[in-house]
């Protein structure tokens, strides 16, 4: 089993910025795809952005421009820089990475935006 751990997430208020982290333990070898997907209650999950192996950058339309998401695969860590947050920015970001085809799942870390 693979333990995802998510850090970063806060209560803030809209156009102010966060950063979250997600770490995998290093014994992980060769992460696929890694992504950041968004929970929010009553609406389905939603991914905000990804980054495949060779570096290459998925976003949702609404986290274009002023999310960005990054990996150090030395620490086996991926980031997402969250700028100008809004309140629909509000919720559980969870992480997941791909390892030989296989999901792998955080917990999340919850992002609170207010007005």
């Amino acid at each position: 089993q693979v333990q995802l751990v998510e850090s970063g997430g806060g209560s803030v208020r809209s156009g102010e910025s966060l950063r979250l982290s997600c770490i995998a333990p290093g014994s992980v070898l060769s992460i696929q795809t890694m992504r950041w997907f968004r929970d929010t209650p009553g609406k389905q999950r939603v991914m905000v952005a990804s980054i495949s192996a060779r570096g290459s950058t998925h976003y949702a339309d609404s986290a274009s421009g002023r999310f960005t998401i990054s990996r150090d695969d030395r620490a086996n860590a991926m980031s997402l820089q969250m700028e100008n947050l809004k309140l629909d920015d509000t919720g559980l970001y969870v992480c997941n990475i791909v390892v030989l085809g296989e999901r792998y799942w955080g917990r999340g870390t919850r992002v609170t935006v207010s007005s």
